[in-house]
């Protein structure tokens, strides 16, 4: 069987290689993979798959004609905060395969939010005629409920990404505390020296390594330089590609404080401690369902129970306290996580096996 696989793909974000990584893990062993991907040469070489340009027309079409199924794989991409582009994409697709008579199938879902009539309706109209959708938290599941469509809810396909060997650490000194930060316009420049300045008082506090992960470099850069330049501990900004590696990184840090969503579901996975820097809902939506602690970016939220401190010591003693006193994710919910987390694949191979 062929399939043709679709998502942010090849585009230099850790979370959405890390889906594609876990896809290509679930995938029945008789299902020949064909990628479309923002970087095919990349995508190529590090996953052993065919690799196509993913906007490019005529190569989208040769590929749908010779398929038999086209997955939609995973991550937040039926939303149309940032733009109307995604959804028109990503539907666009969907429908287009449809027509020609693929299977297709929504996997490992992110909806919403979606703000915009076309875009609801162009989702609606995809996914009622999907063999099989996934989701990964509730809120999607409420967005399906609404249209009418039956889906499995389970818990985002990475925590059961197998962690690769990531490159040695040992330049930096334990205790080490990762940082996975993005820009956004909730995160502001007031905000972001408070969040440089918390840090640098909690490597003091704490006599902490601090490992700065950009998830995807090409936005994440430039706001790891620009705290290391403030930090007088030892520190690293470590890049990696491949997100399996990526995933392993986790396991040699003690705590994790991340805006990137993936960046908290790996270092919860791989049994550090976590707090949630909350810019989106989906991350909000981990929040409440794994109960990780944790502050809310959102202007908006002034009287919520993570609403953001408005002082560097308010938000220095919150990271202390996780750091000296919290807990991993117990051994027991890892293991309930994985175990949901497999219910995506069980999925694919009721459809492909």
């Amino acid at each position: 069987m062929k399939a043709v696989l679709c998502g942010y793909y090849g585009m230099g974000n850790g979370g959405d290689e890390a889906l594609l990584a876990t896809l290509l893990q679930m995938l029945p062993p008789t299902v020949e993979p064909l990628v479309l991907s923002g970087n095919p040469e990349e995508t190529s070489q590090r996953y052993g798959v065919t690799a196509l340009a993913r906007k490019h027309p005529g190569s989208i079409m040769a590929a749908l004609r010779q398929a038999d199924v086209l997955i939609w794989g995973g991550g937040s991409l039926l939303q149309d905060t940032t733009s109307l582009q995604n959804p028109l994409y990503y539907t666009g697709l969907m429908i287009l395969a449809q027509w020609l008579g693929l299977k297709t199938i929504a996997w490992g879902q992110g909806i919403g939010p979606l703000r915009h009539r076309l875009s609801r309706a162009l989702g609606c109209y995809a996914l009622n005629r999907c063999q099989a959708v996934s989701v990964r938290d509730s809120r999607s599941l409420a967005w399906l409920t609404r249209w009418g469509v039956t889906a499995l809810q389970a818990a985002d396909p990475v925590w059961a990404l197998t962690p690769a060997l990531a490159p040695d650490l040992a330049d930096l000194p334990n205790p080490r505390v990762a940082v996975a930060l993005r820009p956004h316009p909730w995160l502001t420049r007031p905000r972001l020296e408070q969040l440089t300045q918390a840090l640098a008082s909690f490597q003091d506090l704490t006599q902490a390594a601090i490992l700065l992960v950009p998830f995807q470099p090409s936005q994440d850069l430039a706001i790891a330089e620009q705290i290391q330049t403030y930090l007088t501990g030892p520190s690293q900004i470590c890049s990696l590609a491949d997100p399996r590696q990526l995933k392993g990184l986790f396991q040699g840090v003690r705590m994790t404080i991340g805006m990137r969503f993936h960046a908290l579901i790996m270092a919860a996975a791989t049994g550090g401690r976590s707090f949630a820097l909350s810019y989106d809902p989906k991350v909000l939506a981990l929040l409440e369902d794994v109960k990780l602690p944790g502050f809310d970016l959102d202007p908006h939220n002034a009287q919520g129970v993570h609403r953001w401190p408005t002082s560097v010591e308010a938000l220095t003693q919150a990271w202390w306290q996780v750091y000296s006193q919290g807990s991993p994710l117990a051994a027991v919910e890892i293991q309930t996580q994985l175990e949901r987390a497999r219910l995506h694949q069980q999925m694919l191979y009721n459809l492909l096996a």
